[in-house]
């Protein structure tokens, strides 16, 4: 399933209000989602949290320019998320499997694609899933990290947990992509 969106919000430049380094609103941000999920991918569950993320995603601007699903499983995530990041610059967001479960291994799947980590955007994700007392951070194996040009973060499953996540780095996420990309750091 592909989606595609927006590119820059009105009034010119990414998300975020970052500049990529030169005169001009630059080229659109854009990003791709995977859904993680055996059941998803078996066909008998609905994937409420790739379809979530999509929106979210194209309705801060960004262009989401695939949603695909991939099972459970290191080599099934470091595959897809191969294919995903090969040649890629943007946002790859992961959801599913960063939990205990005996199949969520989608940390264990990034950690074999990712050329380094990128753990303050892992942490931040947990510091906010244990605000306010609920403690669902604790349960997160989640990681972040760079892939070439891109910039790949795993999501918890559920769509609250999802959509949560994904607000604690969007404004992160615009800065790094650029960095990634050659921009100027400041």
């Amino acid at each position: 399933m592909t989606g595609t969106g927006a590119g820059a919000p009105p009034g010119g430049g990414p998300p975020g209000g970052h500049s990529r380094g030169g005169p001009g609103p630059g080229p659109p941000l854009e990003a791709k989602v995977l859904t993680v999920s055996d059941g998803v991918a078996a066909g008998e569950r609905d994937d409420r949290s790739g379809p979530g993320l999509v929106r979210a995603l194209t309705g801060a601007g960004w262009t989401v320019v695939e949603h695909r699903v991939c099972a459970d499983g290191v080599e099934a995530v470091a595959g897809a998320l191969r294919d995903l990041t090969s040649g890629f610059r943007g946002l790859v967001v992961t959801t599913g499997g960063t939990g205990f479960g005996p199949r969520d291994l989608t940390p264990e799947g990034t950690r074999a694609v990712i050329d380094r980590e990128a753990p303050g955007l892992a942490e931040a994700i947990r510091r906010a899933s244990d605000a306010g007392g609920r403690g669902f951070g604790m349960l997160s194996r989640g990681v972040a990290g760079v892939r070439g040009e891109a910039l790949v973060v795993n999501l918890p499953g559920s769509p609250g947990g999802a959509l949560e996540a994904l607000e604690v780095i969007r404004p992160a996420a615009p800065h790094a992509v650029d960095l990634l990309s050659g921009g100027r750091p400041h």
